[in-house]
């Protein structure tokens, strides 16, 4: 799929299928989660699924896409379907053996997308330490791999997650199929300037999670995005939620965004956000707001391990 195709079908509406780590949902839960789907898919239009392994979700989200298959609530080709590869995958001889997995547990025949989670190795199995599971990546050799899968037609489209512009560009330098897609956090408190130019450059969809700043602990001091006081003004003067000014950032920027709620009303309002912009007088006051990194993956770091011993290291100097 052309990049420009796979930038398109982004900016559908959007699911965040990221329902915590559930090893096993119960009778009840599968029901639940069937009716959440009926209503993002049947009522609300959302059309893009995000998954990933280590959600621990995949065959769960499966069973219900079989049952609304079935049923015709939706088509297969009326979804896209992105997953991801864990950390403890990327050998290239298990890179295949995963996108099979992923493909078994949602019962499909293929992805639109999928992605390098991390730019992080980690060996499978136990250890003694926890940073003892933590390897040196081999980028190009996991790319590689990718690319095969690519060509096999079981992934429409390939791209990373949570790549710097230095290991983007890094592997721009090497790949024969050019990531589609880039999956990072972004929102007005972490707007990714140099990441969004190369991107744009380059033709990669740059897509935007946590755009309404992060759930971790950190990014709620000092009141955290939604409080800050440009985007309440923004919201004041255009009469729309900070949530859906945050959103439309987003979308403004030529991003596809993956917000997180399981409130119906938030769903909905999540929504209207496609008939109004934010005029530039206003657009032009979020490069007053103060930039703050939320996501660094503090476990992805340790100085006795064989893998990224600095935050430097692992995010290039873009913390």
């Amino acid at each position: 799929m052309h990049v420009d195709a796979v930038g398109l079908l982004f900016l559908l509406n959007i699911i965040k299928v990221k329902l915590g780590f559930m090893v096993l949902l119960d009778l009840i839960s599968l029901v639940w989660l069937c009716i959440k789907f009926r209503l993002l898919l049947r009522v609300l239009g959302y059309r893009h699924i995000d998954c990933a392994h280590i959600y621990q979700n995949e065959k769960e989200i499966g069973q219900v896409l079989k049952q609304l298959f079935e049923e015709g609530v939706v088509k297969r080709e009326e979804l896209f379907i992105t997953s991801k590869l864990w950390n403890y995958d990327h050998e290239p001889e298990d890179v295949p053996k995963a996108l099979d997995r992923t493909l078994a547990d949602l019962q499909l025949d293929y992805l639109d997308l999928y992605l390098v989670h991390w730019p992080v190795k980690e060996k499978k199995g136990p250890v003694n330490n926890a940073y003892e599971k933590l390897l040196r990546p081999d980028i190009p050799g996991t790319w590689k791999a990718m690319e095969a899968l690519y060509d096999s037609g079981k992934v429409r489209a390939i791209g990373v997650s949570n790549f710097s512009t230095k290991k983007l560009q890094d592997l721009l330098d090497v790949a024969r199929v050019p990531p589609a897609a880039n999956q990072v956090e972004c929102h007005p408190m972490w707007q990714q300037e140099k990441l969004h130019q190369l991107c744009k450059s380059k033709g990669i969809h740059l897509s935007a999670y946590s755009p309404l700043g992060s759930q971790y602990p950190d990014a709620k001091k000092n009141g955290g995005l939604l409080e800050d006081p440009v985007l309440s003004l923004v919201a004041e003067k255009l009469g729309k939620s900070r949530a859906q000014v945050a959103l439309r950032w987003g979308i403004q920027m030529g991003h596809s965004i993956l917000p997180k709620t399981s409130s119906e009303a938030r769903l909905k309002q999540n929504m209207d956000l496609f008939d109004w912009s934010i005029p530039e007088d206003l657009f032009c006051k979020f490069s007053e707001i103060k930039q703050v990194k939320f996501v660094k993956l503090k476990s992805a770091v340790h100085e006795k391990s064989a893998g990224y011993k600095t935050f430097e290291e692992l995010w290039d100097g873009e913390v």
